[in-house]
């Protein structure tokens, strides 16, 4: 099987940059606990190991009701030449609630360049608080995401009443909102970037004393959010301590080299190189907290090959940078079907490709 399966996603729902959509309301779900998973200390071969950048899995919205006992995940990895983590895979427990993103995340980090390491490892604590408790920068970077609902009003108003009145009802809507130029900010590989403005304005609506509440430290970003915020014009009277946010999409990060194809077909194959062909198309289903962040992967799958088409004893041989896009790959498979044939095979092998599609583009798959 000298051929691959290209999936490829669309970028439009992470368009390059924008103002976050800005309603606040009450909601019934004021109980619900804010869930993060933090990252602790990175060890290979036994050292410490200091990163570069760390990114810290995206906080999820949990449920109402007994605080959870303190869960845990360690992950191990390697890291290549350019101090890019790789071969990313959960070590214990194969699943811990909330935890999508932290593989993702992982994968968006650095480590100094130069310095390839080897059998690293890392545990997150995941860290369950109420809104009350949850720092206020966390409520804000879930209140740009969102992937689990609206953030409650009571963490919406922790935000506001920091610092002023802006939260008075009713909330004075823009006359002029001017935007900054995203494409020309640089945008980070694989996170989003976002800064939360603060302002006052007087009682024409003009801003005032207009600066950076909390943001994700793109200094490009920071700027252009401020400029843009001075420019624009606010109904509602004079109010002090107004928050808006703006955010940059990430940048692709593209998957790392992958060996040849062939170069890892069983010795024991009797699969015909040149017969590469689907008459059941495979489902191609892109992993969403990959597709957040623009993060592009690719596996390497080998499967045997009923007479009657069907493929089974699937299994993963290689898969970057993470074990996730191993698991999606026999996902993608197992709703593929080949052509009847009188004996079948074995040592089939393919490679399915994850890769981000263009940003004005519809998902397509080759």
């Amino acid at each position: 099987m000298r051929g691959s399966i290209m999936l490829a996603a669309a970028l439009a729902a992470h368009p390059v940059g924008a103002a976050a959509p800005f309603e606040v309301q009450p909601l019934s779900n004021g109980d619900r606990p804010l869930a993060a998973w933090l990252p602790g200390t990175v060890r290979c071969d036994g050292a410490v190991v200091s990163p570069v950048t760390m990114r810290r899995p995206l906080t999820r919205l949990g449920w109402s009701g007994p605080t959870p006992q303190t869960a845990s995940l360690t992950v191990s990895f390697d890291v290549d030449q350019a101090g890019r983590p790789l071969s990313i895979r959960r070590v214990s427990p194969d699943y811990g609630a909330y935890s999508e993103d932290v593989l993702p995340s992982l994968a968006a980090s650095r480590f100094p360049a130069g310095e390839p390491r080897a059998k690293c490892q890392i545990t997150y604590t995941q860290r369950m608080t109420a809104m009350a408790d949850t720092p206020v920068e966390d409520l804000v970077s879930y209140s740009l995401y969102r992937p689990d609902g609206d953030l409650p009003w009571s963490g919406w108003n922790r935000i506001f009443t920091m610092n002023g009145d802006c939260a008075d009802r009713p909330l004075p809507p823009p006359l002029v909102q001017v935007y900054p130029d995203f494409r020309k900010i640089p945008a980070t590989p694989g996170s989003r970037d976002w800064s939360m403005v603060t302002y006052d304005q007087n009682a024409r609506g003009r801003t005032r004393n207009v600066r950076t509440l909390y943001s994700t430290g793109n200094t490009a970003l920071d700027a252009a959010s401020v400029k843009a915020m001075r420019a624009s014009r606010h109904s509602g009277g004079a109010r002090a301590g107004c928050v808006y946010p703006y955010w940059r999409g990430p940048r692709r990060l593209e998957a790392p080299p992958s060996p040849d194809t062939m170069s890892l077909r069983p010795a024991t194959s009797n699969c015909d190189a040149s017969d590469d062909r689907y008459v059941t198309q495979p489902r191609l289903i892109y992993l969403d907290a990959y597709g957040k962040r623009s993060i592009e992967g690719w596996a390497i799958v080998a499967f045997d090959v009923a007479p009657w088409g069907e493929l089974g004893n699937l299994r993963v041989l290689a898969s970057q940078p993470t074990e996730d896009f191993g698991k999606q790959a026999l996902q993608v498979l197992r709703s593929a079907r080949k052509a009847p044939s009188q004996t079948g095979h074995v040592g089939c092998v393919d490679k399915i490709v994850f890769r981000m599609g263009p940003a004005d583009e519809e998902a397509a798959a080759s």
